[in-house]
């Protein structure tokens, strides 16, 4: 089932041991195949504010009612694992870290080289030392990144649709600066580029096909037959088997 990022965040994080170990704050994505790799955790008064890194792995079937995530992580295995600040981005020996205090599998060793989706993982980048894994990106830092068509600004980036397996299916795009109100979904696939120092997505589309794409409601569901007439408005093939 399709569900938004953004109702995801404040969530409640529930351990092993049945303790609640504070409640997810923001999530970090590959920006090659765009797919989820940490939760943030934000443990609040039960660790004065410390944040920590969980891994999609270690969740088990999400309470969507309780609006709840139980973790198969007693509460002393969170409290001692390793923090993350906030104000500086993830390198990778905070992730083999993460991976040794969890015991959980590397996964840049089980993909060698991970095959990126169109337009992924493009643009100016930062030194590598200056931005720790340069394919780790917040999705709190990219939302409000502007989206940029072929002939002009349609909007920015205001959501992201996430899969069960924790894909990123949809960038949702709010209109407001050119459409008031109005709201669209485009694939990852559909990106030409991101240019990450300038805070901007162009989109390998032109501003009409935007203005005229089927609406997106925030408060109905991803249906498949929402998403069938999105692919064929735009024309394009379907991820999914036919």
């Amino acid at each position: 089932m399709l569900r938004s990022a953004k109702a995801l965040i404040g969530y409640r994080m529930l351990s092993s041991d049945n303790a609640e170990v504070g409640k997810v704050r923001d999530f970090y994505f590959d920006d090659m195949i765009w797919i989820v790799r940490y939760l943030v955790d934000d443990t609040g008064g039960w660790l004065r504010g410390r944040r920590v890194l969980l891994s999609p792995a270690v969740l088990e079937e999400p309470d969507w009612e309780s609006e709840l995530f139980p973790v198969l992580l007693s509460e002393e295995q969170i409290m001692d694992s390793p923090g993350v600040d906030m104000d500086k981005p993830v390198s990778r020996q905070m992730e083999e870290e993460l991976s040794s205090h969890f015991n959980w599998p590397s996964y840049w060793s089980e993909i060698p080289m991970p095959i990126p989706v169109p337009g992924m993982g493009t643009g100016e980048l930062p030194p590598e030392e200056e931005c720790g894994d340069p394919n780790l990106r917040s999705i709190k830092e990219v939302s409000g990144y502007s989206i940029e068509s072929m002939d002009g600004d349609v909007g920015q980036v205001d959501d992201f649709i996430l899969d069960d397996d924790w894909t990123i299916r949809y960038i949702v795009i709010d209109t407001r600066r050119w459409l008031p109100g109005r709201k669209v979904l485009v694939s990852p696939s559909w990106i030409e580029s991101v240019e990450w120092l300038e805070s901007k997505v162009r989109i390998d589309m032109m501003s009409e096909s935007i203005k005229a794409a089927p609406e997106f409601d925030p408060t109905a569901p991803v249906n498949r037959e929402y998403e069938t007439r999105l692919y064929d408005f735009y024309g394009r093939p379907v991820y999914w088997p036919k």
